[in-house]
């Protein structure tokens, strides 16, 4: 395999991270196999059972997505595509919240309607080796095995996220992490049938249905920013990057730099940037000058693929919105 995302040749680190991650998904493929064929075999008529179902159906999209998404990601930029195929990530990811809101919307509109109307759902008696054994019991074993291993795996994968920078694989680790509230919530509403509470089950549902909306709502949003070119943020898209105050103080710290002030494209793994330098005393920096300035930045990271350093007179608004006040509030920090 090439430890390579396009031009961006991986560190050691990442290089070891990338490969545990592709193991991870192709284990976590293997062990949703034998998760959603049991629980389709014993789900009979139950929404909470079907909706359980519904999301282990969908777990399937973001390891794919991730590996078909690092396989495209290997390419090498070409004319048609200059900056490379890295946004094959953020496809990937709007890919799989486009089908978590989706199926969540469904279900939830199918277990209100259920609820609504006050389906009730039959779980009888099943002969176990002769003998006879509420088929509740057999549910609620199966939904066990959905809910432990995908939090060892979530675990496995959240830091490999983080270091790879991978929003596809974060979103993969998040949903991992909270199938023990798919498998909770759907157990409940079996035993609620058990003990007569027909609407227990369709609750149970809607539970699950709520969290796949969720899921879908909040990884649709960071999605959509980093297609749209949203200021670089962090894997979870929560905070904005430390890179880009990290790549300006670089600039600042050279003797011939007076500001500097970086717009920053998040790819998907890796950054271009585009960093405006304000000279010191307005003397034009030499050639050296501007290549030493770019090496420097470019050594702060592993995923700034790419950075362009341009001297101007003044900071440009009209390229940095708000420059001003971020300008005035971090020299009144100095």
């Amino acid at each position: 395999m090439s430890a390579r995302f396009g031009n961006t040749e991986l560190p050691a680190e990442q290089e070891r991270a990338l490969r545990r991650a592709m193991r991870l998904e192709w284990v976590s493929l293997v062990y949703l196999v034998t998760a959603v064929v049991p629980v389709y075999l014993v789900m009979g008529s139950s929404q909470a059972m079907k909706a359980a179902w519904a999301e282990d159906m969908l777990s399937f999209i973001p390891p794919i997505a991730f590996l078909v998404a690092v396989r495209v990601t290997r390419r090498a930029p070409s004319p048609k595509h200059p900056f490379g195929y890295h946004r094959a990530i953020g496809v990937g990811h709007l890919v799989a919240a486009t089908a978590l809101l989706s199926m969540g919307a469904l279900l939830v509109w199918d277990s209100a309607t259920r609820l609504v109307t006050a389906e009730h759902p039959p779980v009888g008696l099943i002969d176990v080796a002769g003998h006879a054994v509420w088929s509740g019991w057999l549910m609620i074993v199966v939904l066990a095995w959905t809910g432990i291993p995908p939090v060892i795996l979530g675990r496995l994968k959240l830091p490999l996220a983080r270091t790879l920078h991978d929003r596809v694989l974060y979103a993969d680790a998040d949903m991992n992490k909270a199938d023990w509230m798919t498998a909770g919530g759907a157990v409940v509403g079996i035993l609620g049938i058990g003990v007569g509470l027909w609407w227990a089950d369709a609750v149970a549902a809607l539970f699950i249905a709520a969290s796949i909306v969720r899921d879908g709502v909040s990884n649709l949003r960071v999605a959509v920013a980093a297609l749209m070119d949203a200021r670089a943020s962090t894997y979870d898209g929560e905070e904005p990057h430390p890179l880009v105050r990290e790549v300006d103080a670089r600039l600042e710290a050279l003797p011939w730099v007076g500001q500097a002030r970086s717009r920053v494209r998040d790819l998907g793994h890796v950054f271009h940037v585009e960093s405006f330098v304000v000279p010191a005393g307005g003397t034009a920096p030499m050639l050296a000058e501007l290549v030493d300035a770019r090496e420097r930045a470019v050594a702060a990271d592993w995923k700034i693929q790419d950075l362009v350093v341009v001297p101007v007179v003044e900071l440009p608004e009209e390229f940095l919105p708000g420059v001003h006040e971020v300008v005035a509030g971090h020299d009144a920090g100095r």
